[in-house]
């Protein structure tokens, strides 16, 4: 309960505070609204609010990392040398040069060109090089992910993401919409994704 809280006074204090410092206006309040609401999704999706707090390891400094980075454990394999590629790449965002982490998965994607994964992991390399924006080049790198795995949803589902964090709900409605109809029912993400396109839906109906 007291991270549900903490997590709470923290939402509310930072929207407060985008709002007196920037005032966005609608659009900018829908973009604000947005990442705080998958921010919240996130928090249930792999966070444990139930648990007490404790103090972290003296020395430990957080990360900053994508969405990419965090969620692709539920959607994709994380071993092979495909993967180790995706986290050097990562390396590079965190440390505030996407522009290195574009041209790593480039550079391998010349050398592997049907792997969806790299595809997927260029189009978010894009997005970041290009401040959250998802432009024609991080759209086509998806579509070709996509195009290589008809049948995985991580594509469209990062995608769809990727629109969400720059205030484009009703495109990842659109994406995120056939993946909750056809998933399997047993699908381990099924249920989750369901609920942040609920959330998603709530929001969009709202404004």
């Amino acid at each position: 309960m007291i991270g549900w809280l903490i997590f709470a006074l923290f939402a509310l204090v930072c929207g407060v505070g985008l709002w007196v410092v920037a005032r966005p206006g609608m659009a900018g309040l829908k973009i604000i609204a947005a990442a705080l609401l998958l921010a919240a999704a996130g928090y249930v999706w792999q966070g444990h609010p139930s648990l007490p707090g404790h103090p972290a390891e003296e020395g430990a400094k957080p990360k900053p990392v994508t969405a990419f980075a965090t969620e692709r454990t539920e959607w994709m394999d994380t071993v092979g040398p495909d993967a180790d590629i995706l986290a050097s790449a990562d390396t590079w965002i965190a440390r505030g040069e996407p522009d290195y982490a574009v041209g790593i998965v480039r550079g391998y994607i010349a050398q592997r060109p049907k792997s969806a994964m790299l595809w997927i992991g260029l189009g978010n390399a894009l997005v970041q090089y290009s401040d959250g924006v998802v432009t024609p080049a991080a759209r086509y790198a998806f579509d070709r992910a996509a195009a290589l795995a008809p049948s995985s949803p991580a594509p469209p589902y990062f995608l769809g993401l990727e629109y969400a964090l720059s205030g484009d709900l009703e495109t990842t409605e659109r994406l995120w919409q056939p993946i909750v109809t056809n998933a399997p029912r047993d699908a381990p993400w099924r249920a989750k994704l369901a609920m942040r396109l609920e959330l998603i839906r709530r929001l969009r109906l709202s404004n």
